[in-house]
């Protein structure tokens, strides 16, 4: 499909249709190595990349991109104790609307999609499409057989203590592992296909163990690369490759 320059500057977060323009009639945007200076120029879309002020930009109708989240950052766009990650992205990323396809903790690293397609966000992270996220937890105390047991087996969330009366209380909810295994004496790999407040911690102390770190180095298909250090990101070419498609 052919969009008008201004159109797709405007589309992929580089600011308001007029200041999108402005920056064609100033000669900051080029395609194919060619600066373009007429915002009305349309180009086809499809596998489009141009370069604003010199830095390349791949076109997407639906942005979704690969973050290493370093620990101290909240998944939040309105945080509260620490910077959002969305401050490590480049400004037309955010400027489109981007957002984590589920939260990690501020203390857990490691790898979180950020997507503006909503429907995606429901895909991946409703429990129904058993998409499955991989978790390291380092635990306070050594590992045993029995707890990865119980861990497969499902074990009760605790809820912290709380003044509401038992009445009006939620039903105790019930977690289980889709696997789980011993890396070493206190390193647990854990594998879940849900998304719950806390869910790794909760789940760990529940076989009467603590997470001391917690890092996550897949979601779905995708690995986390040793050459993407902790607060850079990368484009993810298309959902499919969460699938391994």
């Amino acid at each position: 499909m052919k969009q008008k320059l201004s159109q797709i500057l405007f589309s992929q977060g580089f600011g308001t249709r007029r200041l999108c323009a402005g920056l064609v009639w100033h000669g900051e945007v080029s395609v194919n190595g060619e600066v373009v200076e007429e915002p009305d120029t349309e180009f086809e879309t499809e596998g489009l990349r141009f370069a604003v002020n010199g830095q390349e930009w791949p076109f997407f109708d639906k942005a979704l991109v690969l973050l290493n989240k370093p620990a101290g950052f909240e998944c939040s766009q309105k945080p509260k104790h620490h910077p959002s990650v969305l401050s490590l992205l480049p400004a037309p990323l955010r400027e489109r609307g981007v957002q984590p396809i589920g939260r990690l903790d501020e203390d857990t690293t490691g790898l979180l999609l950020l997507t503006d397609d909503g429907t995606l966000i429901h895909r991946l992270t409703s429990p129904k499409h058993h998409v499955p996220k991989v978790y390291e937890a380092r635990c306070k105390h050594p590992l045993t057989a029995a707890m990865v047991e119980q861990l497969l087996a499902g074990v009760e969330l605790k809820e912290p203590e709380s003044k509401v009366p038992s009445k009006f209380q939620r039903p105790p909810e019930i977690s289980k592992a889709e696997g789980a295994e011993i890396v070493d004496e206190t390193l647990l790999r854990l594998t879940l296909v849900e998304g719950k407040y806390h869910q790794v911690k909760r789940m760990v102390a529940a076989v009467g163990n603590r997470v001391e770190t917690l890092h996550r180095p897949r979601f779905g298909a995708l690995t986390l690369s040793a050459d993407l250090k902790p607060g850079d990101w990368r484009w993810v070419s298309s959902p499919a490759e969460v699938w391994g498609q």
